[in-house]
């Protein structure tokens, strides 16, 4: 680095492709704040969670009843987008969105 002057773009751009999935920035980047938290780890709780309850509902005796419907683990949903989606966010838009309050 250079006295005055910030990291180079690629040293960011390295830096932040080394974030934990479930980092902020992330999640920003994913689509929003909902996806905050969501790690590879909970996706793969939630899909564990919903095929027990598939295979429970499959083995299941119920006698004369029907099978209890078990809701499905919720999971971030994505937003309906009212203009085509960017392929990139920028450094500077996700910062933007960080910066937001609720």
């Amino acid at each position: 680095m250079i006295a005055g002057r910030g990291p180079s773009p690629a040293l960011v751009l390295l830096l932040a492709q080394r974030l934990p999935d479930t980092s902020l920035t992330v999640a920003l980047a994913s689509g929003g704040r909902e996806y905050f938290g969501w790690g590879v780890d909970r996706y793969l709780a939630a899909d564990t969670f919903d095929a027990l309850n598939q295979q429970t509902r499959a083995t299941g005796n119920w006698g004369k009843g029907k099978a209890p419907k078990i809701p499905p683990w919720p999971r971030p949903a994505a937003k309906p987008e009212k203009a085509p989606a960017k392929k990139h966010t920028s450094v500077a838009g996700i910062y933007q969105q960080f910066a937001a309050r609720r």
